[in-house]
């Protein structure tokens, strides 16, 4: 077993490396800083132990001792563990002082390097360490180097070095550093720029001077650069159409990653309140396992969400379990899931709610030539859901089996979640039930300012319960819903409030 010593990058989860991922996904133990993405921890196995380490300034901490004793503990009971450490683990981190312990030890370990802060917080924030006229190289230095016992830095020295300053850790102490800078040649009017939280929804990028940076209202954790390129605003992360909104995602939480990456893309914060969860059927199952193993005597098997998707195909040996039968899917998500196991949709609406599919779907064949009778179709879907399909199907002409695949009941998210719900800008709701448990274990009162639903379906519930509706997509998909996030939010942006959609949980 290895202890993985892991870059998690500056605080973008994208910036994590492919390799931080692998060996996120296989950890027993994850031990992770306070830097460290929130989102980064759901790669990590359900059941795998996540431990905080990180250091409060001027707050708890755990000592960095404790965090090497605790790193060979784990290692050595034969777990895969994972440290998980912003920017890089080599680079201003302490990660030699783990290795080193680790090594001592005899407890195998592997470095997995990061995006480090001092190259990726400037390029988010619109400026160049390099540049053609410039500077054709950088220094990176820590503001508090004498706290990692080395040398004291040589500010006038660095400051004869020529090129690009990049100073990590030094809003504390920025008064000292420009005073000596200044001592050491660079003129006063020599460009900073400071990023505060960079490459994250609550950057924040203040621009000064070298003889004004001891005033400047900086705050920590950033990044100071120093130099002519600092004066370049080559800025667009912070021109990103959701960029320092929050938003409430309120899927299951397998089913919030496409989503959650969706909106991170555009720039938003996201806060996972999962509001609902998914259970097996009532009956354990033993219904759906039925309908499976006779899915071949069905005219059509519909699909009304992904959910059934997921619960139905694996009981099936393979696709050719269904012969004869043809498929539909209410929408583009769900023929997504069918797509995923090789099974491609006979039938996808253009409205993507139950009336679309009662349009979309053919009469039934006669029953001279249907052989047994008047035309089957099997229905596999919630527990709970809208009677208008299997109620418009049997009025058609059809014989309608509806089979419960799954069940939803109200998650219990924990309470700095629903607290951190106060502070978000909007909330997307994705299907009826996923508004009728936020209404239960939040109350309506604490809806964000904005509500933006997939559609007329879950708004018309969101309504009912009191809830007032900014915005629904207009192509009720996952990228219908954050164009609709985006027309809400962004101020250039106008609403639309037509169009399709489809079912969810």
């Amino acid at each position: 077993m290895t202890v993985y010593l892991v870059g998690a990058g500056p605080g973008d989860p994208g910036l994590l490396t492919v390799r931080g991922a692998e060996v996120l996904a296989g950890a027993d133990v994850v031990v992770h800083d306070r830097l460290s993405v929130a989102s980064l921890l759901e790669l990590a196995p359900p059941s795998a132990e996540r431990i905080g380490v990180g250091k409060t300034p001027r707050g708890p901490s755990t000592s960095q001792e404790e965090i090497n004793a605790l790193l060979v503990a784990k290692g050595s009971a034969g777990l895969e563990v994972v440290r998980l450490k912003g920017g890089d683990p080599f680079v201003f981190a302490r990660g030699a002082e783990e290795a080193a312990a680790l090594a001592a030890a005899g407890v195998a370990f592997e470095v997995v390097p990061g995006v480090t802060s001092a190259v990726a917080v400037p390029a988010y924030a619109g400026v160049p360490l390099t540049a053609r006229g410039l500077a054709t190289s950088f220094t990176v230095v820590t503001g508090h180097g004498d706290g990692l016992g080395a040398t004291p830095t040589d500010w006038e020295a660095v400051a004869q070095v020529g090129g690009t300053v990049v100073v990590l850790m030094g809003v504390a102490t920025r008064g000292e550093i420009a005073r000596r800078l200044l001592s050491g040649g660079l003129a006063p009017s020599t460009p900073v720029a400071s990023v505060r939280w960079g490459t994250r929804p609550e950057q924040r990028t203040v621009r000064t001077t070298l003889a004004a940076l001891g005033d400047a209202d900086l705050e920590p954790p950033a990044v100071i650069v120093i130099g002519d390129v600092a004066a370049l605003d080559l800025a667009w992360y912070e021109r990103l159409a959701l960029f320092g909104r929050t938003v409430v995602i309120t899927r299951p939480r397998h089913q919030t990653a496409a989503l959650t990456r969706r909106l991170q893309r555009l720039g938003a914060a996201t806060i996972a309140l999962p509001t609902i969860e998914i259970d097996e059927p009532a009956d354990g199952g033993a219904a759906l396992r039925a309908a499976a193993a006779s899915v071949g005597s069905y005219d059509w098997v519909v699909f009304t969400s992904a959910n059934a998707v997921e619960r139905f195909l694996p009981l099936l040996r393979d696709a050719r379990a269904f012969g004869p039968a043809r498929v539909a899917a209410i929408g583009p998500g769900t023929a997504q899931a069918l797509a995923e196991a090789r099974v491609v949709a006979d039938v996808v609406p253009e409205r993507f709610v139950a009336e679309g599919l009662l349009d979309a779907l053919p009469p039934p064949p006669p029953p001279a030539s249907a052989g047994r009778g008047r035309g089957r179709v099997l229905l596999p879907r919630a527990a709970v859901a809208r009677d208008v399909l299997p109620d418009g199907l049997r009025a058609a002409g059809w014989d309608v089996d509806v089979v419960e695949a799954y069940r939803t009941r109200p998650a219990r998210p924990p309470p700095e979640a629903l607290a951190a719900v106060a502070r978000a800008d909007a909330i997307a709701f994705t299907s009826s039930s996923t508004v009728t448990s936020f209404v239960e274990v939040a109350g309506p009162d604490a809806v964000p300012p904005v509500v933006v639903c997939i559609g007329p379906v879950t708004a018309a519930s969101a309504r009912r319960l009191g809830l007032t509706v900014a915005v629904e997509a207009a192509v009720h998909t996952l990228d219908g819903l954050v164009d609709a996030l985006v027309a809400a939010l962004a101020p250039t942006r106008q609403a639309t409030v037509v169009g399709r959609e489809e079912a969810s949980p």
